[in-house]
C-alpha cells in the first residue's frame, strides 16, 4: 500500500510539472501587433537568362554576360505593421549590387495595404514613369499544408496557391504575428506571411529578422507620388510599352505586377 501511494504521488508530480511548463510556455509566447519585418528579396539572375537565350544559336554573349553577373541579386524590404495595416518599402542598401549593369523592375516598390477595408495602394517606377496604382487588395485562394519551417524564430506553417492565372506561390506564415499581411501585395493567411517563393520564376521573399517596434498610424501612410492607374489599366499599359520586346517581356511584366 505504502509502494502504490508512493508511485501515485510520483506520478503526480510529473504530471504537475508537465502542466506547469506547458503554461511558462503558453505564457512566454509571443503574439505580435506591431512591429518591422526585414525581408530579404533574391532573384536568380542566371536562371532568368538561361531562360531568356534558351534556344539561341550563338550563346558566347550570354555566357560572357552571366560570367561578369552576380548568381543572384539581393535586395531587402521593410514590412512595417500595426494590426489591420501594412507599409513595405525599400529598406537598406547592398553594394554588391553595384556589380550588376542592368536594372530589374519592382526594387523600390512602396505598397500600402488595408486589410480591414481591403485596399491597397502600391508605388511603382517602371523604367521612366511612376504609377500609383489604387486598388482592392488581391484575392488569394489559399491551399494550407501541415508542412512547417521556421524563419526568423517564428514557426511558419506552408500554404501554396496560384496567382496571376499561371503563376505557382509558396508561402510560409506565422499566426504569432496577428496580421494577415505579407511582403508586396501578398496577403490572405491567418497570419503574417515569413516566407514567399515563386519558384518558376526564380524569386523569393525570406524574413531575416523581425522587430517589436512601435509602430503607430503616423507612420504607415499610404504613397501619394505617380500617375494614378489601377491593376488593370497598369498591365494594358506594359502590354503596349513592351510589344516588341519578345520573350524578355514577360518576366518583366510578371514581375511589375506582383
Amino acid at each position: 500500500m505504502v509502494k502504490l501511494n508512493y508511485t501515485m504521488k510520483f506520478i503526480y508530480i510529473i504530471i504537475a510539472c508537465l502542466f506547469s511548463l506547458t503554461n511558462i510556455k503558453a505564457q512566454n509566447a509571443i503574439f505580435l501587433s506591431q512591429g518591422r519585418i526585414e525581408f530579404e528579396k533574391k532573384i536568380s539572375l542566371w536562371a532568368i537568362m538561361d531562360e531568356q537565350t534558351a534556344g539561341e544559336n550563338d550563346d558566347s554573349w550570354a555566357a560572357l554576360e552571366k560570367k561578369m553577373t552576380p548568381r543572384f541579386k539581393t535586395t531587402y524590404f521593410d514590412l512595417e505593421f500595426n494590426n489591420g495595416k501594412t507599409l513595405y518599402k525599400p529598406g537598406r542598401d547592398n553594394l554588391e549590387n553595384n556589380r550588376i549593369r542592368f536594372d530589374l523592375p519592382a526594387e523600390d516598390n512602396i505598397v500600402y495595404t488595408n486589410l480591414k477595408d481591403s485596399l491597397s495602394v502600391t508605388q511603382k517606377h517602371v523604367y521612366e514613369q511612376t504609377f500609383l496604382v489604387n486598388d482592392s487588395t488581391r484575392k488569394i485562394k489559399w491551399k494550407i499544408t501541415d508542412e512547417t519551417r521556421n524563419i526568423a524564430g517564428f514557426d511558419c506553417r506552408r500554404a501554396n496557391a496560384i496567382v496571376m492565372d499561371s503563376i505557382y506561390v509558396v508561402a510560409y506564415y506565422t499566426d504569432q504575428i496577428i496580421s494577415t499581411g505579407g511582403p508586396e501585395s501578398f496577403n490572405g493567411l491567418p497570419g503574417m506571411i515569413l516566407g514567399l517563393a515563386l519558384p518558376h520564376e526564380h524569386i523569393t521573399w525570406f524574413a531575416t529578422k523581425v522587430y517589436t517596434d512601435d509602430i503607430n498610424d503616423a507612420q504607415l501612410v499610404a504613397p501619394t507620388k505617380g500617375k494614378k492607374t489601377n491593376s488593370k489599366e497598369l498591365l494594358n499599359t506594359l502590354k503596349d510599352f513592351m510589344k516588341d520586346w519578345g520573350a524578355w517581356s514577360k518576366p518583366y511584366e510578371r514581375e511589375i505586377m506582383f
